[in-house]
Formats: structure tokens, C-alpha cells, sequence
């Protein structure tokens, strides 16, 4: 089952459990699905899908940052449960563990000696790990192993 379909059935149990919460999300995700189709034309595949939710969860985290700056907890709040629902539709995302293995076998691959190096490694480690580690993790591994 392609994410599309699986994000339509999730919406319609959503709306039949009176889940707000996941109902509001789901269909933020498909507004974001949608209006890429309809500006670029195409359509788009379960990767392109998964990009577009780390996006969403990146913004959703970023607007909560601001609402907790401006004393907004119920807004937090908000965010919050929609990262988690947008979650839901992500793999499994790898342990910082298995992280740093991954990390240190690209580094080993690609000869990185020094931070000098970083490019080379994240343009490796970001193709390698799409999906399934945020890039702001894979860029403090990065950092972390080089230093």
C-alpha cells in the first residue's frame, strides 16, 4: 500500500474516532502533498512523501520553539501532538548507535580525515540515511567523529 492510500484510510478512521488531532494532521500532510503536485505537476512517490513529512515535522518543532518563547503552552501542546501523529508515517529512525556505526563506515569510505572532509561525508550520509535519521543528527554525528 503506497503512503497516499495508507494517509486516506488513516484520515477516514481518524474522522470515525472523532480524532481531531491525527484527523487535522493527516490533512495538513495531504495540503502539503497536494499543492507540490499541483505547482510541479508531477506525482509524487512514497520518498518524496516522506521528505515532505520530515519537512512538516521540522516547521511544527520550529513553531513550537516560538509559541514556548512567547509563553503559548496550549499552542506547544498543539505542535507537539501533530509531530507525533506526522512520526507515525516515518521508519523506524535509527539509534544513535547505529547512527555513529553508519557514520564511521562513510567516513572510512570516503577517506574524511578532518571537518575539512564534512562535505563529502554528508553528501554520502544523507542519500545513505534519508528517512530514517534527521540531517541535524547526522550532522552532529558527523561533527562529533571528524572533531
Amino acid at each position: 500500500m503506497s503512503l497516499k492510500e495508507q494517509l486516506k484510510n488513516d484520515l477516514k478512521d481518524a474522522m470515525k474516532a472523532k480524532d481531531l488531532v491525527k484527523r487535522d494532521s493527516i490533512r495538513a500532510i495531504n495540503t502539503m502533498i497536494k499543492q507540490i503536485e499541483v505547482d510541479e505537476r508531477k506525482e509524487l512517490t512514497n520518498e518524496d512523501i516522506l521528505k515532505l513529512i520530515q519537512k512538516g515535522i521540522k516547521q511544527r518543532e520550529e513553531a513550537a520553539e516560538q509559541y514556548k518563547a512567547a509563553s503559548r503552552e496550549d499552542l506547544v501542546e498543539k505542535e507537539m501532538q501533530q509531530v507525533e501523529v506526522f512520526k507515525e508515517y516515518l521508519p523506524k529512525q535509527l539509534s544513535d548507535e547505529e547512527l555513529e556505526a553508519g557514520m564511521k563506515e562513510i567516513i572510512e569510505h570516503v577517506g574524511a580525515q578532518s571537518m575539512k572532509d564534512m562535505g563529502k561525508v554528508m553528501g554520502v550520509a544523507t542519500k545513505k540515511f534519508a528517512g530514517i535519521a534527521d540531517g541535524k543528527r547526522i550532522n552532529e554525528t558527523v561533527k562529533k567523529i571528524l572533531a
